[in-house]
């Protein structure tokens, strides 16, 4: 398995409580993967790069304030909303999931990691009546699709250097699949900030609502 090595090479003013959860991620999802399945069989070695580091892309593009709410959308098992959480714990996350055992999985990570900042929901999108800073979300499904379960549910006042709205984490050419949408957006490319062979078609899409 990967260590998390690369985390701090990218992430170099973590505090001591961050280093230590980050180091404990590895090994959590290595053993609640063997019982729940939430991340590919043959992608657990590659857990830190593909999953914790990609997740952690968004925080390359937008720095969280103190007190922000973000909702991470179809998080499965708690990407991109565990890792962001741990670098933001003054961030309150709200991951939600329509598959209870990932739920489940999301909660028992969070309370072993010590998260104070994550409330973890079996719950669709459409579902929810709050109102929030952020959307989060990694290639839940495509963005016509995403941006009817979500474009409602952002905060009117933005107090960040993004206007409020939506961070996805997509790969590939998203531009025809963007264009139908007929919204502005940005893309930021993730292969700027991080040089592993896997961020070479990997993007953060910024959507403001």
């Amino acid at each position: 398995m990967q260590d998390a090595a690369r985390i701090f090479h990218y992430f170099p003013s973590l505090s001591e409580q961050q280093l230590k959860q980050i180091t404990q991620l590895g090994p959590l999802y290595k053993e609640w993967n063997d019982k729940i399945n939430v991340v590919s069989r043959k992608d657990i070695d590659n857990i830190y790069i593909n999953h914790v580091l990609h997740s952690l892309g968004i925080a390359k593009v937008i720095s969280f304030n103190e007190g922000a709410s973000v909702l991470d959308v179809g998080t499965g098992g708690g990407f991109p909303g565990i890792p962001l959480a741990i670098l933001f714990p003054e961030t309150k996350f709200h991951l939600v999931d329509s598959i209870g055992k990932k739920i489940t999985v999301v909660k028992e990570i969070a309370s072993a990691l010590g998260l104070q900042n994550v409330v973890a929901e079996q719950k669709r999108a459409e579902e929810l009546k709050t109102k929030y800073d952020f959307i989060i979300s990694r290639a839940v499904t495509r963005m016509k699709e995403f941006y009817g379960w979500v474009h409602s549910k952002t905060k009117e006042e933005s107090r960040h250097t993004l206007d409020n709205g939506i961070l996805y984490l997509k790969g590939g050419d998203l531009e025809e699949e963007l264009d139908v949408l007929k919204k502005p957006y940005s893309l930021y490319v993730l292969s700027d900030y991080f040089k592993e062979e896997f961020f070479e078609t990997k993007q953060v899409v910024f959507m403001p609502l």
